[in-house]
Formats: structure tokens, sequence, C-alpha cells
């Protein structure tokens, strides 16, 4: 089959998507379920009855036998719990239903998810409910139903609720200030489009891995020969088993709805980039998620392993995941898209002086939003932006935003002298911006790329944090200009007081030099280094604030997912010592001991015969000192680890970060250095350079 020729047909086929809900749903019911889906009404019961029985029966022709609410707890992965169709009749065989109530509400298990606390063991029951807004789909004999996911009370437990709950926040601020550029829009909605980093590694050297089996990265590893000081991996030729992946997760990607467009070698060697078409926030995460579960899938069919960790390999670059989020109407509109006429011009300025005080006022959010122990190794590497929240916007449109302060003219690109005393912009054109590799929020033409993700983030909770804070500078603008007599006036003045108030946060500059150091602490932003430093700042008052008054969370909800952040760090950190630990006692050191042993031999032999001991004897000693070392290293890890607080998350989090971390780099550092001594034949598991340049 020539795939080429079929993609339309392919694309969406494991989709209960509109053209499918056109083809089985009655007229009235397909309008009502569009309207949910387009207004976020709530959905009637006599509705669902009839979406449920022909989603069922469309599944079934996919071949499922199952259903599942799908959805997104706080560990940051899915979860899923299946169960069949089949109901008993009275004649002793089954018939396939799936009723209203069963789509709309599921109740999972709730007790063994992470919930910081708002759930004990023993409440464990749990709640999902149907997001019309995210179609259906079928994978692997089951029909999936993408969910939110709360508590038996009431408390959300998952990344869906908050981040819809996000969308319409930015939703209604938006449309009051369109409205009083003479828009009545309905409804305005947030895009995402996703960049995903990876890498893909043999099968058989991960199997032999105990730190990429039980955390994802290489606690030891000596640096290769080569690495990526070439600059030849990244655009070069795909290797054709690679190839042979990319085909397969592009096909199987496009069945389920996802819009992958772009692939190829990223810039460390094994590694590579995935790149899909913008979607709707919220189906842009379901379909992030889903896009990492079918990587992971389809590797091993090809003898891979894809990792997704942020740092899987030392000394060469980590993956993140570049976040393009930009706002629409729903006729399309983009409001970070520069106009051609006055109104316009003015319109796109206010929605992007809305983002400037976002991101100044609420930076630790923002850095909050991409924290984890993974993503620490990678941010500030110059690999990925520091992890100083800053934004870029390009000379062009700093000049604009100069001139506006200042209230002087200002003369474009073009040479065209503009008078901004009122609400006129030149045309901007859409590529003046370039695209700042160091900046961590960076404007691209018609949208904001936020760079500090990491690879394996759950985009939900950055998603999360830019809506609500746009949301709130939104409101705050609509609240001044509609009691304006002079709305052009007071809209001119108020573009100028805040650009002026929060023009700290934009800079144009390279991030990775250390002079941006010191320059962002004079400014007054925020280097929140650690996650163990960025957690706590959740719930500084401001922030609970926020998220309360636009229904996003509660502190309650705060609380817990602070406390339930801070967990997965210091136990992500906790495994690390553990396993690194481990592999010391039982694979490095007894290999370690056998070179010594044969070394010694051979320095032995070399004496009786009369011939100096030379080279072995020298190795024998280096690789006798080293291992010394080690051994005593990884002790005096294991007593830190065994020392650990029993106190709270914020205390054991720093704990783990000050005193496990560092313990963990003076075990490492001998054994890198034995890596490279001992003989290969000896050495227990696969090296860098076997691990990251296989044919």
């Amino acid at each position: 089959m020539n795939t080429a020729k079929n993609v339309p047909e392919l694309f969406g086929s494991m989709v209960f998507n509109e053209t499918v809900m056109k083809e089985r749903l009655p007229k009235d019911v397909y309008k009502k379920l569009k309207k949910t889906m387009r207004e976020g009404t709530a959905i009637d019961a006599d509705v669902a009855a009839v979406v449920a029985t022909a989603m069922k029966d469309w599944a079934v022709t996919k071949g499922a036998t199952h259903y599942t609410h799908w959805f997104q707890p706080m560990t940051g992965v899915t979860a899923e719990k299946h169960d069949s169709f089949i109901s008993p009749t009275d004649d002793g065989s089954v018939m396939m239903e799936f009723s209203g109530k069963e789509l709309i509400k599921g109740e999972p298990d709730a007790s063994s998810f992470p919930s910081g606390g708002l759930r004990a063991t023993f409440e464990a029951r749990g709640y999902t409910a149907w997001d019309p807004t995210s179609y259906a789909f079928v994978k692997d004999g089951s029909l999936y139903i993408p969910t939110a996911f709360c508590s038996y009370t009431g408390e959300i437990l998952d990344k869906k609720t908050p981040l819809l709950r996000s969308m319409e926040a930015i939703s209604t601020q938006a449309c009051r200030v369109l409205k009083l550029f003479g828009k009545n829009v309905r409804r305005v909605s947030t895009t995402v489009g996703p960049e995903q980093e990876y890498f893909l590694i043999d099968k058989k050297d991960y199997a032999q891995r105990k730190d990429l089996i039980f955390t994802g990265r290489t606690l030891f590893g000596a640096k290769p020969p080569k690495g990526q000081e070439m600059e030849d991996h990244y655009f070069g030729s795909i290797r054709p088993r690679v190839a042979a992946f990319m085909q397969e997760l592009d096909e199987e990607l496009w069945k389920l709805g996802i819009f992958a467009k772009t692939k190829h070698n990223e810039v460390a060697p094994a590694q590579h980039e995935m790149a899909p078409v913008f979607t709707t926030t919220n189906i842009a995460t379901d379909h992030n998620q889903l896009t990492m579960e079918v990587m992971k899938r389809v590797a091993q069919k090809h003898g891979f392993i894809c990792l997704l960790h942020e740092k899987p390999f030392d000394g060469v670059n980590g993956s993140g995941k570049h976040n393009n989020w930009s706002i629409s109407t729903d006729e399309g509109e983009n409001l970070l898209e520069p106009g051609k006429t006055p109104s316009e011009n003015a319109q796109f300025l206010l929605f992007l002086t809305a983002v400037i005080k976002a991101v100044d006022e609420y930076q630790d959010l923002l850095r909050i939003s991409v924290a984890s122990a993974g993503n620490d190794h990678r941010l500030g590497a110059n690999e990925a932006p520091p992890a100083i929240v800053s934004m870029f916007i390009g000379d062009e449109l700093q000049a604009i935003l100069d001139a506006i302060e200042s209230g002087e003219d200002y003369t474009d690109m073009a040479k065209t002298k503009m008078d901004l005393g009122v609400s006129v912009l030149p045309d901007i054109p859409k590529d003046t911006t370039d695209r700042n590799r160091t900046s961590p929020f960076a404007f691209t033409g018609n949208k904001f790329e936020f760079r500090m993700l990491g690879s394996a983030i759950n985009i939900a909770c950055p998603n999360i944090m830019i809506n609500t804070a746009v949301a709130e500078e939104l409101r705050l603008f609509a609240d001044e200009l509609e009691k304006a007599d002079d709305f052009h006036t007071a809209l001119v003045a108020l573009i100028k007081r805040e650009i002026k108030a929060h023009k700290r946060i934009i800079f144009n500059g390279n991030g990775y030099d250390d002079a941006w150091l010191a320059e962002a602490e004079k400014r007054g932003l925020h280097n929140l280094k650690s996650t163990a430093d960025a957690l706590p700042h959740y719930t500084d008052e401001a922030n609970v604030e926020l998220f309360a008054r636009h229904g996003v969370y509660t502190r309650v909800e705060m609380e817990s997912r602070e406390e339930a952040l801070l967990e997965e760090y210091y136990k992500t950190l906790h495994i690390e010592a553990l396993t690194m630990s481990d592999m010391v006692r039982e694979e490095i050191l007894p290999a370690c001991v056998v070179y010594q042993s044969d070394l010694a031999k051979t320095v032995k032999n070399k004496k009786e015969a009369g011939v100096a001991g030379g080279m072995e004897a020298d190795l024998l000693g280096r690789v006798s000192a080293l291992t010394e070392e080690l051994y005593n290293k990884c002790r005096e890890l294991d007593a830190a680890v065994a020392q650990a607080p029993d106190a709270d998350a914020e205390t054991i989090a720093h704990y783990y970060h000050d005193t496990i971390l560092p313990a963990m780099d003076a075990v490492r550092a001998p054994a890198d250095q034995l890596e490279m001594l001992v003989g290969k034949k000896y050495w227990p598991f696969p090296t860098y350079s076997d691990i990251l340049f296989y044919v």
C-alpha cells in the first residue's frame, strides 16, 4: 500500500470526529453536541444516550470490545480502566451496550493517585466526567473517552479540569476586551503546537542499564570521543531504521487524528524531533500525551526504546518540548497577529501588552510549571533557556514599544513615519522577529514559543499558568477601559503605562551570557534555579488569589498540588540515589575488582619473569585508588539517604537537592574515570559510545 496516497483516508480513521458524528447522529443531536463542544455548555441525558449508542456502534466496527474513561491524574501521565461493552441477556448470551450514563461519568478508584493530601487511602471514590470538546478514539481494542477526574467531594485530581477552567477564564476576559473594539465574539480559544524532542536507543543497550530502566536517564557515563561537536546530526540524513520508525509513527498518529507534521534529527546523536500543527489547547494536550505513548510503543516494534527524559545523557543536549501558544476567536482571528489597519494594530498591541504583563507578574508560575527533577539538569545548560523567565520580542517590535513609552514617533523598516499619539501602529510583517534560542518565552510572529518545557512534561500545567495569568491582565484591562469616557485615549495611556511598568521582563539578548544573570538580578527578576527553590512559591498569596478569582483552583487544590509536586521531586531523586548505589555495589565494583585481579596477575607474572611492572603496575594503582574512592563515596551516599529527614515535603525536597544530589555527583566522578581505564570486556554495561552511535 502506498501510504502517501491514502493519508486523507487514513487521517482520523480511528477518531469519533465530526465526519463520523454527521454520519451517525440525528441532525438535532449533532447540533446540540456541536453547541456543547463550541460553547462549553452542559449536555443533557437524552442527547448523551444517543451519542453513546452511536459511539459504541462505530467503535465496534473498529474492533473495540471495551471502553475506558481516559484521564490525566497528577502523575503527569495518563490513566485508564477498561470495561467491556457486554451485557448479559435472559437467554444466557450477551449483547453490546453502552449507555449515556456510562459515557458521561465513570467511577475509578482514586485512592492510589497522587492527591497531595486531598484524599486519604480509605477515601477511594473518584469520578471521571466526559470532555466532549476532545474527540473519543479507538486504540488497542478499546474506545477511549477523554475525561476530567475529580474526587468524591468535588476536589479536582487531574490536569484536564483546571486546563478547561483556564481556557474558559481567558475566553471570558478576551471577549470583554474584544467587545470594546466593536466585536461580539462568542468564544476565544488558546491554541498550542507542542514540538516534541526524544531519543531513540537500541533496546538491547537499554536492557543492560538499570539506570535507564529505573530512572529514564544514565547515572553513569564517560563522554564518548565524539559527541555533538561536529554538528553533523542536526537536520542530517535520517538513518533507514529511524526513518522506518518515523514513518510508522506518523501513520499511527494520523489514524488518531494527530496533526504530525515535521520530523528531523536533532542536535545530539540519537536525538530526534516531531512537531504537529497547532490545535485547541485541551486537544493539543490530549494529543501530546498520546504522541508520547505511541512513540514508546512504535519504538519497541523497531527494536528501539524511546527516551523522553529531559537529560538522559550527560555532555550532550537534553530534550525539551516547545509550547507554541497563541489565542484566536471562534471566527479564526489570531489575536497575536499584527494587523494592517490602525484598529487592528491597537487590538494586537493591547493583547501583546497583556501577555508581557502576565509573564512579568507571574514569572514564578511559569518557572513552576516546568519544574521537575529531570528539567533541572537541562535548564540553563547552553542547550535550553536559563531558569530565569524573560521574553524576547525582536528588534522591530521592541522599537515600537520604546517609541510608545517615550511618546516619540516611530519610523518603521520601510521608513514610514507613524504618529503614535493615537492608537496607530505600523504594519508589522509576520517574520520580523528571530527565534531567539536562549529566550524562555519568545514572540515568533503570531504566537509565543514557551521553550522551558522538558520533553516528558504534560503540557496542561504550563498552559494553565499562561491562560490564567493572561486572563487576569485582560480582566484588569477590561475593567479600566469599560469605564473610560474616551476609549482610544484611555487605551493609549494604558498601553504606555503597562509597557513602562513591565519592560524589565523583555530581554532580546543572549540568555546564556553570564552578564544576563547579573542584569536579571538588577532588574529584580526571579532566579529559581531548582525545582526545590521554585515549587514553594506555588502557593504564594498572589498566586492563590489569581487562581481562585478565575475559578481554576481553590487554595486547597493548590496546596495539594504543591505537596504532590514536591513529593514527586524528592522521590525521583531517592530512586536515582538507590539505583546509583545498587549499580556501584552489584556491577561496577565487582567489575573493577576482577580487572584489578587480572592486572595484578600480569604484574606478578612480569616480575617473576624479571620484567618491570611498568604500565600494568601504574594502571593497577590508578584503578585501585579510584575503586577505593568510589566505594567510600557510595557509602557516603547511602548514609546521606538513610539520614533523610522525616519532615514536611519542602524540607525533604531541599535536603535531596542540597545533600543527595552532590553526593550522587561525588559517586559518579570516580565511576566515569574508571570507565575510561577499565577494559571494555570488563565494564558491566554499554557506554555512551555504544548507546549513542548504534548503526
